[in-house]
């Protein structure tokens, strides 16, 4: 039992490190997940909700576990030397003879850290054996190359060991965590759970899905003219992009502003207008802003409110969001679907 404690006690530190990172990134990383079930279910469910989170803490988890601690000081490994990889299959039967249990539950542990990855895979995202394997595969490669390249050349030397026999229990731990995922119920992929509809009465979380989506949409649009102007002319003509009269942040503030409510423009009202109501992250999500038909004056009023109201949010965050979030609590509609 001693040699199972000190062995927990030493990766300690590495579960505190997935632990505080989780508050600050679940946010960001769970809303693609969130965006995925959407797409395939038209609906998320608070266990679905819980699921996502807990997979950003287990994907966490897989980069602390593996790659935490990083090298520090002015020697070690990672800095005057490396770890010698291990490339000879089955080499952990060895270990077993001249380390006994210690070794054994070593293997044990990298099977059972990698079984969460072909549940995950099997129950959320509804993949079949094949790919889950092949993505446990994947995964542990990345990793394995990470330990083996010292994070990829971050570091001269290679600070972990790089083994071929993690690389085979990691992917055996992928197909046993399927597996157990099977023995709960048949998984089935997106196609066998038949068409999803378009929602008109979509949840305030859906709502801010595919505002996220959009907001992603959005960026790109904005940035991507200046780019494609600013940047040939500082590296080909060694010019700054300047309009008469102002300097360059003046121009660039000018132009991506410019650009930005242009795209707001397209996005929240000239896409939807012409796609029955699904902004680009709606339609992904499955929703539509219409919440009923409307006559062309009433629906240009609709438009106009809808993009009022996102621009208050935008201008005034966190202030906006907060009364439109306890307005839809209230009434559990957006103000500009009272509009007949």
């Amino acid at each position: 039992m001693r040699s199972v404690g000190n062995f927990l006690s030493a990766y300690g530190g590495n579960f505190k490190m997935a632990l505080l990172l989780w508050p600050m990134l679940s946010f960001a990383l769970t809303l693609p997940i969130l965006a995925y079930l959407y797409h395939c279910d038209g609906r998320l469910r608070l266990g679905s909700s819980l699921a996502a989170y807990l997979t950003v803490l287990y994907g966490l988890g897989i980069v602390c576990f593996t790659l935490y601690p990083l090298p520090s000081g002015d020697s070690g490994p990672g800095i005057t030397y490396g770890i010698q990889p291990q490339f000879m299959p089955f080499n952990s039967i060895d270990n077993i003879r001249q380390d006994g249990l210690k070794a054994v539950f070593q293997l044990g542990f990298n099977v059972v850290f990698f079984m969460p990855l072909g549940f995950i895979a099997a129950r959320f995202f509804r993949m079949r054996f094949v790919p889950t394997v092949l993505l446990g595969l994947a995964v542990s490669a990345l990793v394995e190359t990470a330990q083996l390249t010292g994070l990829f050349g971050v570091y001269d030397y290679a600070y972990r060991c790089c083994d071929t026999d993690d690389l085979i229990t990691n992917t055996l731990g992928a197909l046993i965590g399927w597996l157990c995922a099977r023995v709960l119920g048949p998984v089935r992929s997106p196609e066998e759970a038949g068409p999803v509809s378009v929602t008109e009465n979509p949840s305030f979380l859906q709502r801010c899905v595919a505002l996220w989506l959009d907001s992603i949409v959005i960026g790109l649009l904005s940035l991507l003219p200046y780019c494609a102007v600013a940047l040939p002319l500082e590296l080909v003509w060694e010019a700054p992009l300047e309009l008469p009269g102002m300097t360059v942040n003046q121009t660039a503030a000018l132009l991506l502003g410019a650009s930005f409510w242009l795209a707001v423009l397209v996005v929240e009202v000239l896409v939807p207008w012409f796609r029955g109501g699904s902004t680009p992250g709606g339609a992904f999500v499955r929703m539509t802003c219409e919440n009923h038909p409307r006559t062309t004056g009433y629906r240009l009023l609709f438009y106009a409110l809808r993009l009022a109201t996102l621009a208050a949010v935008c201008l005034w965050v966190p202030w906006a969001a907060l009364i439109l979030l306890l307005f839809y609590l209230f009434a559990r509609r957006m103000p500009y679907d009272y509009l007949p």
